[in-house]
């Protein structure tokens, strides 16, 4: 794997990075009591009839779950960019072969190549 290919990985990983921060902190604040990457879904307030209130926890859930989701995209991210300062990305954690170049195309956070991935979900 070339090192013009890993430069261009990781351009793509770290401008994904900014994407979902930026997505995040649409509905959520950062929480300053850690030292990773973990949000916190502010509350709405719109109101305080009842509809509203019931908006407001409608909106809650629905940015909590989707908290969720990005927290994790964030997380292999992350993951990913350490193997990258590592030296070590493109390299399946399983067999230690190279990860096709096609696949981190696809999915630049993998960790896996596809033959260890079809036998963990058993798709052999």
């Amino acid at each position: 794997m070339g090192i013009g290919f890993i430069q261009k990985m990781q351009h793509q990983l770290e401008e994904e990075k900014k994407r979902i921060e930026k997505e995040l902190s649409q509905f959520a604040h950062r929480n300053s009591n850690t030292t990773i990457a973990e949000f916190e879904t502010n509350f709405p307030n719109m109101g305080d009839k009842e509809d509203e209130n019931a908006s407001e926890v409608a909106q809650f859930s629905d940015n909590l779950s989707l908290e969720d989701e990005l927290e994790k995209g964030l997380r292999d991210i992350e993951s990913a960019l350490e193997l990258i300062k590592k030296g070590t990305y493109g390299t399946c954690k399983y067999c230690g072969q190279q990860i096709d170049e096609r696949r981190l195309m696809a999915r630049p956070t993998s960790s896996s190549c596809i033959q260890c991935k079809k036998t963990l979900t058993q798709e052999v």
